[in-house]
């Protein structure tokens, strides 16, 4: 029998399709080209830093120091970001209803901005369906650092030996294991249900 008690999930390309492309491909009529700017201006390193706390306003300040000639596309990731959001992650909703459903408990763990993930909170089915969630953006502290698993741990009475990590970048599943969390890399639902099962998970 298994003992695991509780499963947390990353959110985005977990839960749900967050993804600059979304926004930039249309706007640079290319993929190509979307591609060379998330690559070279508005990273994911950059993008990083406001997932930690930083303010939008200064983070924009100072990139656009550094690329004046992209000031107009720059200010678009935080102007037009919602844009980038796209629907739930197909079959993922289903998914967290029947392990609730079973008795498990969800929660959520997110590298995310404070500043964007209030205008989604509420537009999503699957967040209203967690138990709890830790959000990296209001804590200041990001995956995979250590204390952000504990802090979730902490804040909602959770044993790490009884809980499921699920996310799709393996330095984050590392970094729950790392405090005794077990880990799944995500790929889809399917391939997660039937991960969770080889887990000993009846739902």
């Amino acid at each position: 029998m298994s003992k695991i008690k509780n499963i947390v999930f990353d959110y985005g390309a977990v839960l749900v399709d967050w993804d600059p492309h979304h926004l930039y491909d249309p706007y640079f009529g290319s993929r190509e080209k979307a591609d060379w700017f998330l690559t070279n201006v508005c990273t994911n390193e950059w993008n990083f830093q406001m997932d930690s706390g930083k303010p939008f306003v200064e983070a924009i300040d100072e990139l656009i120091s550094e690329h004046p000639e992209w000031e107009k596309e720059i200010r678009m990731y935080f102007d037009r970001w919602i844009g980038m959001m796209g629907d739930e992650i197909p079959g993922m909703q289903a998914l967290v209803r029947r392990l609730k459903a079973a008795g498990y408990g969800v929660y959520g763990l997110t590298n995310w901005s404070a500043e964007t993930f209030c205008q989604v909170r509420n537009k999503y089915v699957i967040f209203g369906l967690m138990d709890g969630m830790v959000v990296s953006g209001e804590e200041r502290i990001v995956k995979p650092d250590a204390a952000i698993y504990r802090l979730l741990m902490e804040r909602y009475g959770l044993r790490a030996e009884e809980s499921l990590f699920v996310d799709d970048r393996q330095p984050n599943i590392d970094g729950a294991k790392a405090v005794g969390m077990g880990g799944v890399l995500f790929r889809n639902a399917q391939q997660l249900e039937a991960e969770l099962k080889a887990h000993g998970l009846n739902f």
